[in-house]
């Protein structure tokens, strides 16, 4: 705990409050620190259970996923309060995890937003990776109906699933730039040069064109 508190930086720290983050640590230095201690299911758990941020970036780095149970899990992704926590646990820990389709189910209809937007992000992860036997057109019905009034973080979740099932499904492309343009979520959203926005209908379009493009042309480019 006093060599996280030692790569603590206060510029950080004002950045990351700005996103609802309350950690300060500098996250190239924590995983090089991760790299050095290597995996330590113990010292994971006793760093997640300080209640730290940084402590449980750590955690997160150092940890075993698939050592979790399932309700072990499930407290830990409620508990995890700040957004890089939470999605660092699920990104790095619950998507390795044997029950990550069962937490996946239960938390797409979970009431807290909080919960539900972990839900959507382990649904991406499917219509990326393994979409077989998801109802991607009863998927798309839930996004219409709900993502307009959806939290910050649910609406960006809700926003990503969109967009990767228009990227990798392209019979329900059409309908995914449709409810994009229709519901017009992040249209404005500032985009820096260089980066494509999360805008659905340009974000597709964007991400379809590339793999359109043939490896030579795209490596001469």
């Amino acid at each position: 705990m006093a060599e996280l508190a030692g790569l603590a930086d206060p510029r950080i720290g004002e950045v990351n409050a700005r996103h609802g983050d309350d950690h300060a640590v500098n996250l190239t230095a924590l995983r090089a620190l991760a790299k050095r201690l290597k995996t330590q299911q113990d010292l994971a758990r006793l760093l997640w259970a300080t209640g730290d941020s940084a402590a449980r970036l750590l955690a997160i780095l150092v940890c075993r996923p698939k050592a979790y149970e399932r309700d072990e899990l499930d407290a830990m992704v409620r508990g995890s309060r700040t957004p890089k926590v939470q999605d660092w646990l699920v990104g790095y820990v619950v998507k390795k995890s044997p029950h990550a389709e069962s937490l996946r189910q239960a938390w797409l209809a979970d009431p807290d937003p909080s919960v539900a937007s972990a839900g959507w992000a382990l649904t991406s992860e499917r219509v990326r990776k393994s979409s077989a036997g998801l109802d991607l057109v009863a998927l798309l019905d839930v996004i219409e109906a709900g993502m307009k009034d959806a939290p910050v973080r649910l609406q960006w979740a809700m926003n990503e699933c969109l967009g990767h099932i228009g990227i990798e499904h392209a019979e329900h492309r059409a309908r995914v730039v449709a409810i994009g343009e229709r519901l017009a979520v992040l249209k404005d959203y500032p985009t820096p040069p260089g980066c494509t926005s999360p805008y659905v209908p340009l974000w597709v379009t964007e991400m379809v064109r590339r793999r359109a493009v043939p490896e030579s042309t795209a490596s001469s480019s």
